[in-house]
């Protein structure tokens, strides 16, 4: 069905009526609050919420807002500044002075139906903030933004379609919400069933494995090397030699498929190239990162490279082993320096070694266990994203009124 014949349909050859926003609801001002105010009334559990531009919230008691700034009707909420976008809330609320929002004493206007027309039209309004030096809107700009009312000659009739807009377009809102905390709460039980699994398998007494330090299981292992040159040496860059990054590592999962810098041939000499399956682990700025290379590089004296001896251990059995250690290694930062640590924390560090079968089987029962955790990791976003497709079409269907000439948006 096209969207005018499911128009046409639902209106069933009645008129729409565009008005001013103004006309068809009540526009009401904020609280003047601060920031630093907002931060400091704040309470978890308390019952009145306060809105301030993009996410900025805080929960106050009703008496530490004026009471004729507190907002009892389910209202919209115009936030101006900065992010411009339009937030329905139908608790007791406030906003910051800078801000608006509307509520309907109308019984012939659907709040929620104007929620989801103006959501239609965020990108408008964002494009008209656009034209400022510091991106916002002014009240006339919403004031005199016009919206469909179907049926304005029968009110009880533009009062069902409205109403039976809202029903279709809230389903695809409460499905998505509800579908979001579903996989949310299964991505975080998945999580801790890996964390827990991974500590289990990890955890050897004294007497049962070998404890053995790194360097004792490498072939190779120490900082990357920049040979003291300076970083921003032209004559280092812009070649066609891999140079990973501590972000490089964080951004990874296990294995590091790309880089986001080169180094030229006198890079190279100036530093090591790295093979294809070394571990790299950080130990500046993001400490205790670990991934492997998926392509030979060259790296900073900020990264670690782990080879290891393939008769004794793997980098996929050693990067399990140091993401369980994680947070006990970063608490041996001392209070007070700079997020980083050296070479000798992980030199001296004894890990447990159980035979190499041993560790074969570990790995192969956490990747499967990681494996079921990532599918619902990648799975979740997608989705969202299929769920947000379908309620866009939706509301463009139910949304695409005529509008006479004068009309524009």
């Amino acid at each position: 069905m096209s969207s005018m014949d499911f128009l046409e349909k639902l209106l069933s050859g009645a008129e729409v009526e565009w008005k001013p926003l103004d006309e068809v609801l009540v526009r009401t001002k904020g609280t003047k609050i601060t920031a630093g105010q907002m931060k400091e009334l704040h309470k978890d559990g308390a019952p009145l919420k306060v809105f301030a531009g993009g996410r900025t919230v805080a929960f106050v008691d009703f008496h530490d807002i004026p009471a004729k700034d507190i907002n009892r009707q389910p209202s919209i909420i115009v936030k101006s500044r900065g992010v411009i976008e339009f937030e329905y809330y139908d608790r007791p609320f406030s906003h910051k002075n800078e801000m608006w929002s509307y509520h309907s004493k109308n019984h012939e206007i659907h709040i929620r139906y104007v929620y989801h027309f103006l959501k239609l039209n965020e990108t408008y309004f964002q494009g008209v903030a656009s034209k400022m030096q510091m991106p916002q809107i002014a009240t006339p700009d919403t004031d005199k933004f016009e919206i469909p009312i179907p049926c304005p000659d029968n009110p009880k009739k533009s009062l069902e379609i409205q109403a039976e807009i809202v029903r279709i377009l809230d389903t695809f809102t409460e499905f998505t919400a509800e579908l979001t905390a579903k996989l949310t709460a299964e991505l975080t039980a998945r999580k801790k069933q890996y964390n827990y699994y991974r500590d289990q398998l990890l955890n050897f007494e004294e007497s049962e494995v070998e404890w053995k330090t790194l360097p004792e299981m490498a072939l190779d292992f120490g900082r990357g090397k920049s040979r003291h040159r300076p970083r921003n040496d032209p004559r280092l860059y812009d070649g066609n030699i891999p140079f990973i990054q501590t972000g490089d590592v964080r951004n990874a999962s296990h294995t590091i498929t790309k880089y986001t810098q080169t180094y030229s041939d006198f890079g190279l000499k100036q530093s090591k190239l790295w093979p294809k399956g070394t571990l790299c682990i950080t130990i500046a700025a993001n400490i205790a990162e670990t991934a492997i290379l998926g392509f030979e590089s060259c790296f900073p004296d900020s990264v670690i490279g782990f080879i290891p001896d393939s008769k004794k251990t793997s980098s996929r059995y050693v990067e399990y082993l140091l993401s369980s250690l994680k947070s006990s290694i970063k608490s041996e930062t001392p209070y007070g320096a700079q997020d980083n640590i050296n070479l000798g924390t992980f030199e001296g560090l004894k890990l447990p070694f159980p035979p190499i079968q041993e560790q074969e089987r570990i790995v192969g029962v956490l990747g499967k266990l990681e494996a079921t955790t990532n599918s619902i990791s990648e799975r979740l976003p997608r989705e969202i994203a299929l769920r947000k497709k379908q309620y866009d079409y939706y509301r463009d269907l139910f949304f695409c009124f005529p509008k006479p000439a004068e009309v524009t948006v």
